[in-house]
């Protein structure tokens, strides 16, 4: 079974995605250590650790970095929320995250979003070089987190994998998610690879399952050596005519986010 060498740190350990990471992780023998300022609610996987910490904490962050090789960034706010929630965990807590990697010479995964370019058509398909269209704070922060990571790869060379997630839940539950959704054995699949591929550079990934009515093109896995094996198709019959109703909404790949707050007057 192969394992990295150095300990992997799990941010956000204790939210949906980061539990979902630590168990499959934690079942294939990785030393890790994860961390989230809420608790862990599950029991502990063997080789891992859990310590509480502030991602506004830049001490405590370097300190849980000491010695890693990688860092799964996936802590922070993760849903449309006012700027003045976003701004300390996704901003300053990413600074944090980024001077950790630079000191430890490690990599960084970044829990990236597809709201970083939710205003976007749904009639448009992009690649990974496509432009930020940022669909409202939290999807800001996820495009400056990019940016960050471009910022350290060509500054200090900090490797970085930056994955925008689509829609990863148990199973998609709506039309939109025929095109996002991200199972969660994809995600651990590809959390994986991310730490494992001899050399990432810089990566932008589409972090979706292999769905035919995908919003989304060309990207670097192939430089992990990832492919996704699920698909949302297999729901199409049962979901393809569950849509919201909402015109903004069902125009823009964001959805609902991009829904949220609008007041823009067309025309």
């Amino acid at each position: 079974m192969t394992s990295p060498a150095r300990p992997v740190l799990l941010t956000g350990a204790s939210g949906a995605l980061g539990r979902q990471i630590a168990r499959g992780l934690g079942a294939k023998g990785w030393s890790l250590r994860l961390t989230d300022i809420a608790p862990f609610p599950d029991p502990l996987p063997a080789g891992a650790r859990f310590e509480a910490a502030d991602l506004n904490d830049g001490v405590a962050i370097l300190r849980l970095a000491e010695g890693c090789g990688t860092i799964l960034h996936f802590g922070g706010i993760s849903i449309d929320r006012p700027f003045e929630e976003v701004f300390g965990p996704n901003l300053r807590g990413l600074y944090h995250i980024y001077e950790a990697a630079r000191r430890e010479r490690a990599r960084v995964v970044f829990a990236s979003s597809n709201h970083s370019i939710g205003f976007h058509e749904r009639s448009e398909r992009l690649d990974d070089d496509c432009a930020f269209e940022p669909d409202c704070y939290y999807g800001l922060s996820k495009a400056y987190g990019e940016l960050m990571g471009r910022l350290y790869w060509h500054k200090h060379g900090v490797e970085s994998v930056l994955v925008r997630i689509g829609s990863c839940f148990p199973e998609p539950v709506d039309a939109r998610m025929l095109a996002t959704w991200l199972s969660y054995a994809d995600l651990v699949r590809l959390m994986e690879r991310a730490v494992l591929a001899e050399r990432t550079d810089l990566a932008v990934i589409w972090g979706a399952s292999n769905n035919a009515r995908s919003f989304w093109g060309r990207d670097a896995r192939a430089r992990l050596g990832w492919q996704p094996e699920d698909s949302a198709d297999v729901y199409a019959a049962q979901l393809a005519g569950k849509l919201s109703g909402d015109p903004v909404c069902e125009r823009y790949q964001g959805g609902a986010y991009a829904a949220n707050g609008y007041s823009r007057r067309e025309g």
